[in-house]
């Protein structure tokens, strides 16, 4: 324990995959909401706002981890809930239209399973957005949100598992305190 730091070293957050897909889900709701919504709506700024805050809440907890794990998981249990909340606007979007959701294991469910799960680049998936249907991109940003909201689940279990086995900011400064006293 001599080398124990009290001040954790932050993680880069963008090598997190939760925030690559983030990432990548906001850059599809702004195109999705400015492209194929009324500009009147008001849920295109609620979705985009959804979007944003699942990707924001990623960096503020990834900032905060340095002292407090407490924070780092409320953040990231944030981002999770506002992907759940634009998750419900775009299945909602294909409901009130007459849309389809695709369903699981379907052609078109695996391939877009398949896609997320090898790219996180934003550009990628722009790309595919700029040839494809707003039903279409909704079913996209439908399985790449449940992707991230499952790598968000997996983050906030790591972090549950290293506070138990590390505890907290204020346990480590007990513990350093008392290593340096020699007790």
């Amino acid at each position: 324990m001599g080398d124990e730091k009290l001040i954790r070293h932050s993680g880069n957050y963008r090598k997190l995959l939760s925030y690559q897909k983030a990432e990548v889900i906001y850059e599809m709701t702004y195109y999705f909401c400015h492209n194929y919504l009324n500009g009147k709506d008001r849920t295109i700024d609620q979705m985009v706002q959804a979007a944003r805050s699942g990707k924001q809440n990623i960096i503020e907890g990834c900032a905060a981890s340095a002292t407090s794990a407490k924070t780092e998981i409320k953040l990231l249990n944030v981002a999770k809930a506002s992907l759940q909340e634009l998750l419900e606007d775009y299945m909602d979007y294909l409901r009130t239209r007459g849309h389809s959701q695709w369903e699981e294991s379907s052609p078109q469910w695996t391939a877009m399973r398949a896609l997320g799960k090898e790219h996180n680049d934003a550009d990628y998936f722009m790309q595919l957005c700029a040839t494809r249907p707003p039903e279409t991109i909704a079913n996209m940003a439908i399985i790449l949100i449940h992707q991230a909201d499952y790598l968000l689940f997996r983050q906030l279990e790591r972090l549950e598992q290293d506070f138990l086995n590390n505890g907290g900011f204020a346990e480590r400064m007990n513990r350093m305190r008392k290593n340096n006293r020699g007790f």
